[in-house]
């Protein structure tokens, strides 16, 4: 993973970057995340997604990552990430669960398989976004919906240097 678009501004995480490693143990994948030169002790938030930059597409929160005291940080997943990892709805729309309130869609799309092979690592919030010289500290600081409440920062590393067509997960096989 390199240094997202939305993130590329001067003095904001010049060393940036993770490597991801995926293997296959039968009916599911394992992904190791190795991320460095990041803010220490620091959150962030791990997503699936469509596209690498924005607007992003269909977009799949993974899990939590935080970075160490020298801005390091590993983490393990276990799941589908493969030429077979996609976001499906098939059917009627119906009802889906609000627990944010008006932060959350009230009601499921329908919708045909839409691939997700980019991973995308954002901010957990905007002030370490502030505090890491990635965002300018304004009054309301900008949110994103990529955090479990939907309150995030940016997006700090993605995998844009892949196509949008063409994200690593999907020249894994199954």
């Amino acid at each position: 993973m390199v240094r997202s678009a939305a993130s590329v501004n001067a003095g904001c995480v010049p060393d940036a970057r993770a490597d991801v490693s995926v293997t296959s143990k039968g009916s599911v994948e394992v992904m190791n995340v190795k991320a460095e030169g990041l803010p220490p002790k620091t959150e962030f938030d791990l997503f699936v997604i469509q596209v690498p930059n924005s607007p992003f597409g269909l977009s799949w929160y993974q899990g939590d990552v935080e970075t160490n005291g020298a801005g390091r940080a590993n983490a393990t997943f276990v799941g589908r990430f493969s030429i077979e990892t996609f976001i499906v709805a098939p059917g009627v729309p119906q009802p889906a669960p609000t627990p944010h309130g008006a932060l959350d869609a009230d009601t499921n799309p329908t919708t045909k398989p839409v691939h997700t092979f980019h991973l995308g690592l954002w901010f957990n919030s905007p002030t370490d976004a502030v505090n890491a010289g990635c965002l300018p500290n304004t009054n309301p600081l900008p949110t994103t919906p990529f955090n479990g409440d939907h309150t995030a920062g940016p997006q700090v590393l993605s995998t844009q240097q892949f196509a949008p067509t063409e994200g690593p997960l999907g020249q894994l096989g199954s």
